[in-house]
Parts: structure tokens; sequence; C-alpha cells
């Protein structure tokens, strides 16, 4: 069980990601942000309860869907918005954008828009912590449109057979860009194609931040004591479109908003922790303010930022130019 410190982290990390994303969505309308975006805003619960999990010895691997998981995972909230502005002091120094957040500092190794790989790559990490004996795990977050990948089905063989210490999470939200699930995968539930490769599978639901976490507690045991890998398909569903600009003419009328009225994860978490008397309503509100006071100051610093110089456009093509 969560201590009341854990609690609250956990409450601010979701209430970090959703103002963030919030704000984004606003911004990106006026023109100002480069590039695309795709925002994370109703899947907080997923990064939060899997970051909770996780060590500095540990490694995320991510999607496109980048910017909630980064925040989860520690990256510095500041240099998240300058790399989406590509400004300079941007997490990969303004040259990545919005779907390549990368910071190994926090233990986040990148995001990655090849729809599965973070699997694949997510076996290396795993086998890299196993051979250096570091105690750590990787974790892979992927999305549901991954499960088809030629790429997976690979990885998960490869990651069972050397019983690699590495979690698959699987964050479903319905729909691969405007594919529902139902019309792109074979059998209802994503978790049981894990039975195929002798890995064990769950599902839960991602609106639940607990229901989230304990899987992962669960899964993490596991890898580290040399079990190896394990799946867990986080159902949920996204609030904005495939990616900004997304028309969303494929989603039922209502969906959204019904799931915002319903089973929105800031609101279930803050309805459990408060009918235990674990913590009060003035506690989580003193968050909520202070996370919008921070957003404001990420977001005026982040398009006040310089652009990278002319003249360090061919940096850092080569690893040896590369300092973290």
């Amino acid at each position: 069980m969560q201590s009341i410190n854990e609690l609250l982290a956990a409450y601010r990390s979701m209430r970090t990601m959703r103002d963030f994303e919030e704000r984004m969505h606003v911004e990106f309308a006026t023109g100002g942000v480069p590039g695309f975006v795709h925002l994370y805003a109703g899947q907080e619960a997923s990064a939060a309860g899997i970051c909770a999990n996780l060590t500095d010895k540990d490694v995320l691997l991510n999607t496109h869907r980048a910017h909630g998981p980064a925040i989860a995972r520690g990256a510095d909230i500041f240099a998240v918005a300058k790399e989406i502005y590509l400004r300079k002091g941007g997490l990969c120094r303004g040259r990545g954008g919005s779907a390549h957040l990368h910071d190994p500092r926090s233990g986040l190794w990148g995001a990655n828009s090849g729809v599965g790989s973070g699997v694949a790559l997510g076996c290396g990490a795993a086998l890299a912590a196993r051979n250096q004996k570091t105690g750590g795990i990787a974790v892979a977050l992927v999305g549901d449109g991954a499960i088809n990948q030629g790429v997976v089905s690979e990885a998960l063989n490869l990651a069972s057979i050397w019983k690699l210490p590495l979690i698959i999470a699987i964050e479903n939200n319905g729909y691969g860009e405007a594919t529902t699930v139902e019309y792109a995968s074979a059998g209802k539930d994503l978790y049981t194609r894990a039975a195929a490769f002798d890995i064990p599978g769950v599902q839960v639901d991602g609106h639940d931040f607990f229901a989230v976490s304990d899987a992962i507690e669960a899964a993490a045991a596991r890898a580290r004591c040399g079990d190896g890998p394990s799946l867990v398909e986080v159902k949920q569903l996204r609030y904005f479109g495939h990616f900004e600009g997304d028309a969303q003419t494929y989603r039922p009328q209502q969906e959204v908003e019904t799931c915002r009225r319903e089973t929105d994860c800031l609101q279930l978490f803050r309805d459990v922790v408060t009918a235990g008397e674990f913590i009060g309503e003035t506690e989580l509100d003193s968050i909520d303010s202070e996370v919008a006071d921070l957003i404001n100051r990420v977001y005026a610093e982040a398009q006040s930022a310089p652009y990278p110089a002319d003249d360090e456009l061919m940096q850092f093509i080569y690893a040896s130019e590369y300092q973290v």
C-alpha cells in the first residue's frame, strides 16, 4: 500500500500531465507549436502507475504519445516543453520535438515513433541490465496497434526464452490512429496474446491508478527475481484525437464526455483517497493550484526560449560529440 507521500506524488504527477496536455491542446490551436503533437490526456493513471514502481536503475521506453510518460518518469518539465517548441534547452536540444523525447538521466530511454519498436529495444535494455547486474528492469510502453506488429511477436518470443527482466505495457485506448481495436485485432482481449509465448498477461482498468500500480508492481517483482517478462494490457480512453487537428469522425458522439464525467482517472483517484480519509480535498486542491502555477511558468519559459543557433545544426550527429 502506498504511503501518504506516495499518494500525493502520484496525484501531482497525474495532475501535471493533465494540465500540461490540456494547455498544449490550447496552444497548438494558435499555430505556435511546430509539427504534430499527440496528447496523452485521459491516460495519466497508466504512466503514473507504471513510473511509481520504477527505480533509478530502470528504463522506460515510450511511444510517440510521449509527453505524459516523460513527465511521469521525472524528466524536467521545462525541458520537455522547450523540446516540443524546438527551443534551446529542450531535452534533445531542440532537435527531436514532441514525438522524440529522450532523457537517459531520468531513465527515459526514448520515445519511438516506429509502432512496437519499443518492445524490441526493451529486450536490449533488459538484457543489458541483466548482463551488467544492475538490478534494473525495462518497461516497454506501446499502443494497442503494436500488438499486430511482427517485431513485437519476435521480441515477445525472445524475451520469454531468455527470461528477460522486461514488462510490456500495452496502452489500449481503443484506437490505432482512426481504426478501432475491434476491427484491427483478432481476439477480444490483447493480453491473451501473451499466453502464446508462455508470458503471464493481465488486463487492468487504465483509468484506475491503483489497478495499474498493483499490476506493474507484481510484474516488476517477477522481472527483478529472474522469472522473466510480463504483459500488462492497460485499457483506457484518450481524450483528444490521434494527433492535434484530428477530426475524430470515427468516434461515437459523447464518448469522451461520458468518460470525463464517469471514469476520469483524476476524479477516481480523488474519490478513493478522500473516501478512505487518507488525504483531504484541501490537500489535493492545493496541488491543483501549485501545478496550475507551474504550467503557466513552463509555457511562458518555453515560448520565450531562443531557437538553437545556426552553427549548432551539424553538431551531435555522431555519438562521440554528445555528452549527457
